[in-house]
């Protein structure tokens, strides 16, 4: 049987113990017994998120969920910062130009990350600025935001910082209450190692002031419906009853080890990888000032083709890479660290990386990747 070794950036590997929680028989949802999982969710979701404030769990990939921020906190000619350092940066310009809001556009080019203060000088000169929109990984790219930094801008201002944490929540730090942010947006399929189908939306008291102003129309992702319903332990509307019920196994794995083990755990499994990149004669396509621990985007040599590359690996040796996209396409390639990877996960994907590489025609020292790695994973 070939191996299906998810090496992508989302959906991310499943652990054999959450996978028996999601072939178990569905109940239903109006049920007592739904209602403890839900609340047992809801509280342990916190945990992850780092914040005291209540989590939405909306059934949605985690695109509903950065819907949702949008159209409940703005209205149509309000005016938003948002932040293109990737593919899904773009995704919040696109949202907020669907709901009519105005937008100012800081383009970051791809591989670097945001300063605080190119925020801060858009926020000096617009008082009415009433959100910024952030990506906390951008997996595009390879790079991670600081949070922090621009959250200590924003906190001093009128506006509420949204973070895109899809990629990244429970794999880098994000200290949602401590920082200030105001709004947190995620999904099941990258670091919660679950299927795609459910989005979680937390907000702050400052952020919650916004939503009863809100003009645009909303349905399905009405906050304050969802708000109003988990107050009885309840949904609106149908859930992803599985993936809610194989949520909380995920919870009880995340808290076993802890957040601070796992982010060292994300991070040792990345520099492993970066390693080996180096090694092969192949640099990274992050400025390491921002380079992501949640997934390594390493440039490919000239006369390489990035598609075929991880259709080979993908489809001759059952190991998943991520390609480049938009102009990135064809140029490199992107492995995560996040889900339930080991450095023998990481490891097999370097050999067969190099595998593929060689029989490609790119030359170098067959196994001095995996050595690195190696050297690197025995020595940390």
């Amino acid at each position: 049987m070939k191996r299906n070794l998810l090496l992508s950036p989302g959906p991310t590997q499943i652990p054999a113990s959450i996978c028996e929680v999601l072939g178990r028989p569905i109940i239903h949802h109006r049920t007592p017994q739904f209602q403890d999982i839900l609340k047992e969710a809801a509280e342990g979701l916190k945990y992850v998120f780092q914040t005291k404030n209540d989590v939405l769990i909306l059934t949605s990939s985690g695109t509903g969920g950065m819907e949702a921020a949008v159209c409940n906190l703005l209205s149509a000619n309000d005016k938003a910062i948002t932040v293109e350092g990737g593919k899904f940066g773009e995704r919040w310009t696109e949202l907020c130009c669907v709901y009519g809001v105005k937008t100012n556009v800081i383009k970051v080019p791809w591989g670097k990350a945001v300063s605080a203060q190119e925020i801060k000088k858009i926020l000096d000169a617009d008082k009415d600025i009433k959100a910024v929109f952030i990506t906390l990984t951008e997996t595009s790219t390879g790079v991670t935001t600081d949070v922090k930094s621009i959250a200590e801008v924003v906190k001093k201002t009128k506006a509420v910082l949204v973070v895109d944490a899809i990629s990244g929540l429970g794999a880098t730090d994000l200290q949602t209450d401590h920082w200030g942010v105001d709004v947190v947006v995620s999904g099941s399929q990258k670091g919660l190692m679950l299927p795609p189908g459910l989005a979680f939306v937390t907000l702050s008291a400052k952020a919650w002031e916004l939503v009863p102003l809100s003009k645009n129309p909303k349905y399905y992702f009405d906050l304050t419906l969802a708000k109003k319903t988990a107050e009885k332990i309840d949904t609106p509307f149908t859930p992803a009853i599985g993936i809610i019920i194989a949520l909380n196994e995920s919870l009880k794995l995340i808290k076993k080890d802890g957040l601070e083990k796992l982010f060292a755990h994300y991070a040792r499994l990345a520099q492993g990888t970066r390693e080996a990149a180096k090694a092969l004669g192949l640099s990274l396509f992050a400025d390491a000032s921002c380079i992501s621990n949640v997934v390594t985007a390493i440039n490919l040599p000239a006369g390489i083709d990035g598609e075929k590359l991880t259709k080979i690996m993908r489809d001759t040796h059952g190991i998943t890479l991520a390609g480049g996209q938009d102009d990135l396409k064809g140029k490199i390639v992107r492995l995560s660290h996040m889900g339930c990877l080991d450095e023998y996960d990481m490891l097999t994907g370097i050999s067969c990386l190099e595998k593929v590489l060689n029989k490609m025609g790119y030359k170098f020292s067959l196994g001095a990747g995996v050595a690195a790695a190696q050297k690197f994973f025995n020595t940390k």
